[in-house]
């Protein structure tokens, strides 16, 4: 079978398992995002909170993803919940360090004028800083969830659904003669995918990011 007529007998396949991929991965980045965001947050106004929130969201990058999918196995199980805890964790440093980085290029003059206007904390933080912060940390996010897409695909190991069920189907059946179209259908559905998220994050920078600071 040629890998044309894989792709036309399988497509249906694939685009189920796209949609897994999809909300495997949309799943994992609400949960980083609710986590990362504020832990950015704090790590700005509170200086002696930096040092060991980067350093603890760095360590999760550096573990083999086998390694941190298998220490969830035990806690979740088998399936998707044990990959969801490891993609978020994985997607935790873009969005913490550059939550900082964003908060911190915020112009102090601006922060003092809006302190001086009577904003409080919550209010300057909401109406103030974030907005001006917000094309840098929208950067983070989109890195993230193209270190997520990618690495999704491993989380089959552990049972979690998406395009990595196909690619490691394809590496099991090896020799067969079908194997290469089952891992290159999978591996260029994970493409598509990551080039799909990435031009949706250029749209939302675009339509959520002020006119002035673009």
């Amino acid at each position: 079978m040629t890998f044309a007529e894989y792709l036309a007998n399988s497509y249906d396949n694939l685009i189920e398992l796209s949609l897994e991929h999809i909300q495997l991965v949309l799943v994992s980045m609400g949960i980083a995002i609710l986590v990362g965001l504020p832990l950015g947050v704090l790590a700005h106004r509170r200086r002696f909170t930096r040092a060991p929130i980067l350093s603890a969201t760095s360590f999760f990058l550096t573990l083999p993803s086998l390694a941190l999918f298998a220490i969830f196995v035990p806690i979740f199980g088998l399936g998707a919940p044990p990959a969801i805890a490891g993609l978020t964790l994985y997607a935790l440093l873009p969005i913490v360090a550059n939550t900082i980085a964003g908060l911190s290029s915020v112009d102090p003059a601006i922060v003092k004028a809006s302190s001086g206007m009577g904003m409080g904390s919550a209010r300057r933080l909401l109406q103030v800083e974030m907005p001006l912060a917000w094309p840098v940390i929208i950067t983070g996010i989109r890195v993230s969830t193209q270190v997520v897409v990618g690495i999704a695909a491993i989380a089959a190991l552990v049972g979690g659904p998406g395009l990595g069920q196909e690619i490691f189907r394809g590496i099991r059946s090896v020799p067969n003669a079908n194997a290469p179209n089952l891992i290159y259908g999978g591996t260029l559905a994970v493409v598509v995918l990551a080039l799909l998220f990435d031009a949706a994050f250029v749209l939302i920078r675009r339509l959520t990011t002020s006119r002035g600071i673009r």
